[in-house]
């Protein structure tokens, strides 16, 4: 007797369960994790796993309340906030490539907050599809989508170190080259669609 309550709900929430999916990328965010986490012990790598979630969450439900002011007070739109988002990725990843810095760079096991919490897991994508599901959907269908996909992340991360036992830690150092050459990619691309204003 409940069906037309429960379709509307199972409507809402995928209308707004799909972009957020598709922004945080929860499976093509593993070779990321890996690639951060690389010369970190597994329950360093979790820490910093579950810091990184906290932090995505709290920037993306203070954003989905604030982010329309905080811009019209700052003077800036949404294509800002991505070149913006990019460039941060863009030195994270060069850093990396470069190794800049040396022994220093290889002992870093800060990457919790930023940049796996922000831009990589709460990044522009994401926090311009809350702005855009708000008004399209609520506040109670984005929120809720929005926690069933760090709850997804959160067990993506869990699993994540089955993948590194496997592939040993040369393995892991390769990935994360690679990661670090997919973070410029990703970087470059949000740079460009902010430009462009897409």
């Amino acid at each position: 007797m409940d069906n037309p309550r429960m379709r509307n709900f199972a409507t809402g929430f995928l209308v707004a369960f799909i972009p957020i999916f598709v922004a945080i990328d929860a499976v093509g965010m593993v070779a990321i994790f890996i690639g951060l986490g690389a010369n970190v012990d597994a329950k360093r790598r979790q820490q910093e796993a579950l810091l990184g979630i906290v932090t995505a969450l709290a920037i993306s439900v203070g954003f989905m309340f604030l982010g329309k002011l905080v811009f019209q007070a700052l003077g800036i739109t949404v294509a800002d906030f991505q070149v913006a988002g990019g460039l941060i990725l863009l030195a994270f990843a060069v850093r990396d490539l470069l190794e800049v810095g040396g022994e220093k760079r290889v002992t870093t096991e800060d990457f919790g907050i930023v940049p796996l919490g922000m831009p990589l897991i709460a990044g522009p994508a994401l926090l311009t599809a809350l702005l855009v599901l708000i008004d399209r959907v609520g506040a109670g269908f984005t929120i809720f989508s929005l926690l069933v996909n760090l709850l997804i992340v959160a067990v993506v991360f869990r699993y994540a170190d089955l993948l590194t036992k496997w592939m040993g830690k040369q393995g892991i150092n390769g990935i994360s080259k690679l990661v670090s050459l997919l973070l410029a990619a990703i970087a470059v691309s949000l740079i460009r669609r902010g430009w462009l204003g897409r």
